[in-house]
């Protein structure tokens, strides 16, 4: 299938400098297709179809059609799960069930703010009690405008629905910047909402270099909000560049989470946690609980048996069956693991398991899941987000130490703690300085929750009712009721 083309104004157009980059197959290395690369030229016509179709239709006034088209989606996307799931898989590198898995959150992410655009439908006005009574008030929410939603690659099209499915809920009009490295399967969606019938100008897909169009874009005075999920560097970036137009402006930015294991806590269980918190999706998660803080009591026992698990884990390509361990996402991303865990052997942290190339892939960016122990807390390693297969950990002696490192830290995105005593867990979890917290878990997430961290880690909330108000704009209204005079000229 070709991507060769920009879904702009209900059109696939062809970039107007004709050109176009490499989506690359990170397990094998090979081209699977040519992306259209965006230029500011057709930026700007994206953003101008965006506008038009806020300023100059009804479509932010219709939250009941709105819910019909986002349903409409959902459904699509449903129907083409397989399809869509495998693409997942050639275009970023994860096992085929994480992307089926991801696929139908996608859906479900449509479906949920279907519902909250009805919602908004029937309780749009809100009657305010005043202290006068010659007047009244109502607070209205309205959609905050033209939107620009700028999305990583660790989840291509779940990403693209967080920011998309709100946004057109809450009746903005959109542009979507995929990343480079995954943009297939946000062109698929621009196909589907084609199909659907979704309205010209309401949603526009440019694919492109992040750095040639995203800072037009971010800084254009025609649109109203920016939603970025990324780094932190590229964050700061764009948090300068929307200051110059005070724009409406969301972050969810890196992390470096904790996860506190007690030693009252099951071992096979804490085992089972600590990996899927930092070896599912390769560990290219930006809530990965990839510092572990294990009680000194349990200490060599867990490190034991996480070791051994660690090393039957199964790595290669993601269609393949019964593979857990993925490529990583491209050359870059490799290479920055790798230099990671170079520069923590050369340093002397110890390095209990894995931290090389798998011997029997020798194409492909993959990495053995790798575990450091005793790892110092000024090193990299603990402070830095790796975004990799890569956890640091490390002994406490007393629940106290415990929190004060796991708060030790520029992010406050996620946090996990363990333990058979749930007081003590909700103690911890309500001590932890960051935004979502597992308790005997880590990384379920759920479309009805918050999502979105303290500090560094970002500013606003995706997901739930939250995610829908990133898009909104709060309007009061107030009347004055009295049929007698104001008076002031007069008094």
């Amino acid at each position: 299938m070709s991507y060769n083309q920009l879904y702009i104004n209900g059109q696939w157009l062809t970039p107007k400098n004709g050109q176009t980059f490499s989506s690359i197959d990170p397990s094998n290395e090979q081209e699977i297709a040519q992306v259209a690369a965006a230029s500011v030229e057709d930026a700007e016509l994206a953003v101008q179809a965006a506008r038009q179709a806020f300023d100059q239709t009804d479509w932010s006034q219709q939250p009941k059609q709105r819910a019909v088209y986002l349903r409409a989606i959902a459904q699509e996307i449903r129907q083409q799960l397989d399809q869509l799931a495998e693409i997942e898989v050639r275009d970023n590198g994860k096992p085929l069930p994480e992307a089926v898995w991801d696929i139908q959150d996608a859906a479900g992410c449509f479906d949920f703010y279907a519902d909250l655009a009805e919602q908004l439908a029937e309780n749009q006005d809100e009657q305010i009690p005043l202290s006068d009574e010659r007047f009244s008030s109502v607070v209205c929410k309205e959609a905050v405008g033209v939107a620009c939603a700028i999305i990583p690659w660790n989840y291509p099209l779940l990403m693209a629905a967080w920011k998309v499915a709100p946004a057109l809920a809450a009746g903005c009009t959109l542009i979507l910047k995929p990343a480079e490295a995954t943009s297939l399967t946000a062109m698929e969606l621009g196909r589907i909402a084609e199909k659907v019938g979704l309205p010209a100008g309401v949603l526009n897909i440019v694919t492109g270099i992040g750095s040639e169009i995203g800072p037009y874009l971010t800084a254009h005075p025609e649109i109203d909000k920016v939603a970025f999920t990324g780094s932190v560097p590229i964050g700061k970036q764009i948090m300068q560049s929307a200051a110059h137009s005070v724009k409406n402006l969301s972050l969810e930015l890196g992390g470096k989470s904790a996860f506190i294991i007690f030693a009252d806590s099951d071992l096979d269980a804490a085992v089972e946690w600590i990996m899927f918190g930092i070896f599912w999706n390769q560990g290219q998660v930006c809530s990965a609980t990839s510092r572990v803080l294990v009680e000194q009591a349990i200490y060599p026992e867990l490190l034991k048996r996480l070791a051994e698990a660690a090393q039957k884990i199964k790595i290669g390509q993601g269609l393949e069956a019964d593979v857990k361990l993925g490529p990583l996402v491209n050359a870059k991303q490799y290479q920055q693991v790798m230099n990671a865990i170079q520069q923590g052997k050369q340093d002397g942290v110890t390095l209990m398991s894995g931290g090389k190339r798998p011997a029997h892939l020798a194409q492909g960016y993959y990495v053995e899941p790798t575990i450091f122990m005793d790892v110092p807390v000024e090193h990299p390693l603990w402070t830095d987000e790796i975004f990799g297969p890569v956890v640091a950990i490390r002994a406490f002696e007393t629940e106290q130490e415990a929190i004060q490192l796991a708060n030790q830290s520029i992010f406050g995105l996620a946090g996990a703690v363990m333990s058979k005593d749930m007081a003590r867990c909700q103690r911890v979890a309500g001590k932890l300085r960051a935004g979502i917290i597992w308790i005997n878990c880590s990384q379920p997430t759920f479309t009805e929750a918050p999502w979105g961290g303290y500090k560094q880690s970002g500013i606003g909330r995706e997901l739930g009712i939250w995610g829908l108000e990133n898009y909104l704009e709060i309007k009061q209204i107030t009347s004055y009721d009295s049929d007698q005079p104001w008076g002031w000229y007069n008094s």
